[in-house]
């Protein structure tokens, strides 16, 4: 699965995407996961993505990002505040 999250560009988005790698790793999951900030997103979401995710920090640009994504059918959707956590979680499946 290859997923593209959109976030401020902060740090903590490095340290979820790396934990969420390690953990998909653990459970036999492929997935290929890039996270870009908000400039990036509407070019980078048209580039074969399976799935787009809007990181807790900028939910107040959900609408537009949602928009970005579907226009060219990939779904979207928000990360609530307590699944964005670099702590190495279990992936819910």
């Amino acid at each position: 699965m290859k997923v593209l999250m959109v976030c401020s560009g902060g740090m903590s988005s490095a340290i979820v995407v790396k934990s969420l790698k390690q953990e998909a790793e653990k459970q036999g999951m492929n997935l290929d996961i890039k996270a870009v900030g908000t400039g990036d997103f509407s070019e980078e979401v048209g580039k074969d993505y399976d799935y787009a995710l809007v990181a807790p920090q900028v939910k107040h640009r959900f609408n537009d990002f949602k928009e970005a994504a579907e226009s060219v059918g990939v779904p979207c959707e928000m990360i609530p505040p307590k699944g964005y956590t670099p702590i190495g979680a279990p992936l819910l499946t």
